[in-house]
C-alpha cells in the first residue's frame, strides 16, 4: 500500500508545499483540498475526512 498521506507530509515538512485551496470538486472528490507543491508531482488531492488533520498541520508551520 502506497503511504500517500506520510509521503505528502514528508513533502510539506521539506518545504516543498507552495499553497493550498479548498475547492467543491477534483476529478470526482467532493470537496476537496488541493496542495500545490514546487516538484512533481505538483497538484495533490485531499479528501473531506483528512481536512482537520491538514488545518492543524498548516498551523504549526505557521507558528514556527
Amino acid at each position: 500500500m502506497y503511504p500517500y498521506h506520510n509521503k505528502i507530509k514528508q513533502r510539506i515538512k521539506n518545504n516543498e508545499l507552495r499553497g493550498y485551496e479548498y475547492v467543491e470538486e477534483y476529478k470526482s472528490i467532493r470537496p476537496c483540498l488541493l496542495l500545490y507543491f514546487t516538484t512533481e508531482p505538483k497538484i495533490k488531492p485531499v479528501r473531506e475526512h483528512r481536512f482537520k488533520e491538514y488545518e492543524e498541520l498548516f498551523k504549526s508551520l505557521v507558528k514556527k
